[in-house]
């Protein structure tokens, strides 16, 4: 019945999504308090559910967009892209296995698949993000408690640029020369114009929130838009500093990370004010009835 509900259906996609975090964190801080041995099986496992449900979610979910939810245009929101953003973590996250796998064609075809993943991810964002556009520009803004979703087209901006950096951290002795170096300048390449895109849409979702705000937008889990897109863009910013040397990198990603945790903290306090209240636990509002027809008798007993 999810799969059905066309407003449900896309966020299978961040099912796919938190297997890979949660994967991803082990490998690289569950480390130093499971063991070595144990972070890379937990990471090994996660990401391999994660990747197979999130290519999964990427290929069913705009299906049934097609074929059984019959949406419009005008209805188009970011959420549409959260089951095509999950294989661009699944690329981010899965050169972290590279260096625990036998050299050769096991450390060569995790990362080139990694890459295809992100090729994937990338082509099918770029052909539904014109949708999300074109709907903000002549469909008006979005209704008021849909208004932070638009930080969610954060996410494959943020993501493929931690990406390519994750690729060109290590293409060196996986990937024969030149293509080891050619990851490395795809990094930069790709990475600077992207975040530079990324920049100007954080400024324009930041205006669409603060218009919301001030026509009376309450809190609502899609406030947690605020934070798994930002924290994208931390880790991108930071793998241009680092690939780049340059500060004007490294500032941006600790602005970012300041937002992303007085983000994360602000969705945390309204979540848990919202069930102790029951507002976000309680049941829909029925629409209001319809009036009844006023009826009148006539003196000849025909009732209008």
């Amino acid at each position: 019945s999810h799969l059905l509900d066309p407003a449900a259906a896309p966020f299978y996609g961040c099912l796919a999504m938190a297997l890979l975090a949660v994967g991803g964190g082990a490998l690289t801080v569950g480390r130093d308090w499971i063991g070595l041995r144990a972070a890379v099986a937990l990471d090994a496992v996660l990401f391999t559910a994660g990747t197979v449900l999130g290519l999964a979610a990427a290929v069913v979910v705009p299906y049934l967009m097609a074929v059984r939810h019959r949406v419009e245009p005008g209805q188009a929101t970011p959420v549409w892209l959260l089951p095509l953003v999950a294989p661009m973590v699944s690329a981010a996250v899965g050169p972290l296995l590279v260096p625990h796998l036998p050299p050769g064609q096991a450390r060569q075809t995790l990362l080139l698949g990694c890459f295809a993943l992100f090729g994937l991810s990338l082509l099918a964002t770029l052909v539904m993000l014109p949708l999300v556009f074109a709907r903000s520009l002549t469909g008006g803004p979005l209704p008021l408690a849909l208004t932070p979703t638009l930080f969610l087209v954060l996410g494959p901006l943020g993501q493929s640029t931690t990406a390519v950096g994750a690729f060109a951290d290590v293409a060196p002795g996986v990937v024969p020369a030149p293509y080891s170096e050619g990851f490395g300048a795809l990094a930069v390449l790709y990475g600077v114009p992207v975040m530079g895109f990324a920049l100007l849409w954080f400024c324009l979702a930041t205006a669409h929130v603060v218009r919301a705000r001030r026509h009376g937008m309450r809190f609502s889990m899609t406030w947690w838009s605020f934070t798994f897109p930002v924290g994208t863009c931390v880790t991108g910013a930071e793998a241009l500093a680092r690939h780049t040397g340059l500060v004007v990198y490294a500032g941006p990603a600790v602005l970012l990370y300041a937002v992303l945790v007085a983000a994360w903290g602000t969705a945390v306090v309204g979540t848990v004010r919202g069930l102790l209240r029951g507002e976000l636990l309680a049941a829909p509002r029925p629409a209001p009835a319809a009036p009844r027809p006023v009826t009148a008798r006539t003196t000849s007993g025909a009732v209008r």
